[in-house]
């Protein structure tokens, strides 16, 4: 019995000249061409002397069904689809019903992926340049998909500035997914921000038009369109969308002139070795920011900036800040010194971005388990304990002395501060508050020269 073979194609967005040659190479090889109706109909010109099945909008399980079957006797097949069948095509789901079906790689059909132009290369090509940074896609179907789920998607590529493709933006029965992507995007974007509508590229059918975000529902939009959202840096000039690769952090005006403190072939000055130095040279240069004022300014979790002011040389200061980590695991030996500290202000903002400041007796702090209780005699405030992953000592001359805690992500759980009476510490709590900074030190220096010893 002769090893059957299964292509699954994909045709790029529609016009005979944008299909690879190896589509057109593997539909000649194949006796049996599958797919949606119209997507079929898109090669019709190839299909003389083969068995040809055409199935319905909903039918993609069917169609798998029937490329395995006929492949499973022997035959050769093309299961087409429409731009890449890799990208919202059918190679996940034909690769699902294969291994369900006891298939193997090395046993049994072969199988072979063919790509195509994406709907979103083909789409941008039409408008400019939106895609010139990074993008990514989102399909604003909810038949396969939960919608939190997708909502959860948008808000990161919203909040991520990524220029963002939406597939599958609207039918007739699904009218409203496009209006709520509109507004969890416009929580982070400029209503202004430009959008391509480009629907059916490279068809017959084919119309682009630019707009803004938020007059993106009132588009005529359709099944058949694909639409393209900027990012932060995405501008408009006539029928043309560009988003800038960034050259110009680096370049003056493209003239290749280079920005002061750039180098040509190394990372920006702001890039992963760098940005932490510039960090701290805005802590020496501003007038007074804290560090929450400085994890906004480069948008950036509390947990990064305390890194930065952590890593201070006498060569490169963090302004009159300080600050020396906690390693893991030891949190709670410095929550229990800290119980020393006399009068003390716990700081906490929710993700609302409410904030609580609250003074208490540091005796106050009361651990049980998972939990942290700060308590006085007029309230009793909760912390999840379980979600510290760092804790850092914090001074600031000698203004102020602190611990900051947070979580896996850097995000500030709670900030801690020694209070001063009339400009003055309580010297006893600054004492201890100081054993446990030299603690911090001292540990970070033992563990530094066993990793070398280990090394």
């Amino acid at each position: 019995m002769n090893r059957g073979k299964l292509f699954v194609v994909g045709l790029g967005p529609g016009a005979s000249e944008q299909m690879s040659l190896r589509a057109r190479q593997a539909i000649a090889e194949s006796e049996v061409v599958i797919g949606y109706a119209k997507y079929v109909d898109l090669v019709k010109d190839l299909l003389a002397g083969k068995e040809v099945v055409r199935k319905g909008m909903t039918q993609e399980v069917d169609r798998c069904i029937a490329a395995y079957e006929r492949a499973s006797r022997g035959r050769t097949v093309a299961l087409v689809s429409s731009g890449d069948s890799g990208v919202y095509g059918m190679a996940g789901l034909t690769y699902e019903v294969l291994l369900r079906s006891g298939w193997t790689p090395d046993a049994g059909i072969e199988v072979e992926v063919v790509p195509g132009i994406t709907a979103l290369s083909a789409c941008a090509s039409l408008v400019g340049a939106p895609l010139s940074h990074d993008f990514c896609a989102i399909s604003l179907s909810d038949l396969l998909t939960p919608w939190p789920l997708i909502a959860r998607r948008l808000e990161a590529a919203a909040k991520g500035d990524f220029v963002v493709a939406l597939y599958n933006p609207r039918s007739g029965r699904r009218q409203q997914q496009l209006v709520a992507a509109r507004d969890i995007l416009l929580r982070h974007r400029r209503p202004d921000t430009p959008v391509a509508i480009v629907n059916a590229a490279y068809r017959d059918q084919q119309t682009t038009h630019l707009s803004r975000l938020d007059m993106l529902p009132d588009c005529q939009i359709g099944m058949l369109s694909t639409v393209l959202v900027g990012n932060g840096d995405t501008y408009r000039r006539g029928d043309l969308m560009i988003t800038p690769r960034g050259y110009s952090h680096k370049y003056d005006d493209l003239t290749g002139h280079l920005k002061p403190g750039e180098r040509s072939g190394r990372s920006l000055s702001m890039g992963l070795e760098g940005w932490r130095s510039c960090v701290r040279a805005y802590l020496r240069a501003a007038e007074g920011p804290s560090l929450e004022d400085t994890a906004r300014y480069f948008d950036a979790p509390p947990g990064e900036i305390l890194a930065a002011v952590g890593e201070a040389t006498d060569a490169d200061r963090a302004g009159a800040y300080a600050a020396a980590a906690v390693r893991h695991g030891k949190e709670a030996i410095l929550l229990d010194a800290a119980r020393g500290w006399g009068r003390v202000r716990i700081f906490m903002r929710s993700g609302t971005g409410a904030e609580s400041e609250l003074l208490l007796n540091a005796d106050g702090l009361i651990r049980h388990g998972d939990s942290l209780f700060a308590q006085a005699s007029n309230f009793r405030l909760y912390i999840d304990w379980s979600r510290v992953r760092r804790g850092w000592l914090v001074r600031r001359g000698e203004r102020s002395r602190g611990l900051y805690c947070v979580d896996a992500a850097g995000n500030s759980l709670f900030a801690l501060f020694l209070v001063h009476d009339q400009g003055r510490f309580d010297q006893e709590a600054v004492a201890r508050y100081e054993r446990a900074w030299q603690d911090a030190l001292n540990d970070r220096s033992q563990w530094t020269r066993r990793l070398l010893t280990e090394d």
